[in-house]
Parts: structure tokens; sequence; C-alpha cells
């Protein structure tokens, strides 16, 4: 694993600017033509990960389920009061910029960097709140699998005296094989960026 870590690392470019739903009734993945779950995952993939993580229904979870699917990923927490609303609200407006056949393909992913408060328990809640649909996948995880994940994002993140954390502000873009092909870093601006990056990956595929 360390050596997964360290070639990711690498490899990884520079910062710019409740359960799945079946894809169909083929058990194939949805997007950009992949159509062999068995194949190994490329040396930039971040699903080469073993990290485990729980849904906020309570499932069992590995980053490997999201294969096939574009993905908008971001670390949060959801007692945060001020960056992780932001990062929210700007994948929401990614969301629904995209155009409706890329929509319908990407993943929207929340991973917890509070592993202790943020429970399944709590991430359902969180999902209520925010009526987040089956398209979102709320993730919570032991420490070990966040500071893997984090790793591998270039998240930096930090808990303080009072519970909160200081971290990273990221959006990261994945393509179908978990690749990272782009990262927003910030508090708001560069979703046009984001979005365009995003369709661009999966015309004509």
């Amino acid at each position: 694993m360390k050596n997964i870590l360290l070639l990711l690392f690498l490899s990884a470019p520079l910062v710019g600017g409740a359960p799945l739903p079946a894809d169909d009734h083929t058990g194939k993945p949805a997007c950009c033509g992949l159509s062999a779950a068995a194949v190994p995952f490329t040396k930039k993939s971040l699903y080469q990960s073993e990290a485990g993580f729980t849904t906020d229904a309570g499932a069992s979870f590995s980053l490997g389920e999201l294969r096939g699917h574009p993905v908008v990923l971001a670390m949060f927490f959801t007692s945060c009061g001020y960056a992780c609303p932001l990062i929210v609200s700007d994948m929401q407006a990614i969301r629904a910029q995209l155009p409706a056949e890329v929509r319908d393909r990407t993943r929207f992913v929340l991973v917890s960097f509070d592993t202790i408060r943020d429970t399944p328990d709590a991430l359902a809640k969180y999902r209520a709140m925010r009526s987040f649909e089956a398209p979102w996948v709320l993730l919570h995880g032991n420490a070990n699998s966040v500071r893997e994940l984090a790793a591998l994002l270039g998240v930096k993140y930090q808990q303080e005296a009072d519970g909160a954390f200081s971290h990273s502000n990221l959006i990261t873009l994945l393509n179908p094989e978990g690749e990272v092909i782009h990262q927003r870093a910030g508090l708001q601006g560069g979703i046009g960026e984001t979005v365009a990056t995003l369709t661009t990956s999966c015309e004509g595929k």
C-alpha cells in the first residue's frame, strides 16, 4: 500500500483552478464505454486504495465501487459552519450546470473528516436535511481510511481543540477509472471550468 500511495502521489496532477442505484439491467457500468469490471485499475487510479468506508445507509463501501462513473468528490464534516456548506453548495451548482446525460452518470461523493461524530446515522440525517438523492454518496471512515484518502487527494486537515477541523478546500474530479482529472481549490469560483472539464471528459464516450 505504501508503494501505491507513493506512486499516486508522484503521478497526481497539480491543483488547478443511500446505496448507488443500479446502472441498468446489464450489470455493466453506465459511463464512458467501460464494460469490464474485472479489468485491473490503472496505475493512477485512486481505486487501488484498500481504504474501507461505510455509507450513510450503514453499508460497507470501497472507492472502487464508483468505477464506471465520473465522480465529483470533496472531504468535509457536517458540523462545519462556513467552508463546508460553501463546498457542498458549489457541488450542487456543478451538478445543476452539467448536461443532463453527464449529470445522470455522475456521482457526487462527500467523505467526512469527523470519524467520531459523523457516524452513518449522522450522515443520514445530513442527507435528509440537504435533500440529497441517490447520486450523492456520503461516507464515514475510520481514522486510517480518512487519512489515506486525504493523502491521495492532497487534502490537509487538522482537528482543533473545539472539535472542528481546519482543512484544505478542494473539489476533485475523477474520471470513470478513478484518476484525478481536475481539482478546484478554494471557496467559490471556478465552477465553469470544473463543469467544462467534467463534460469534456465524457464527450463521445
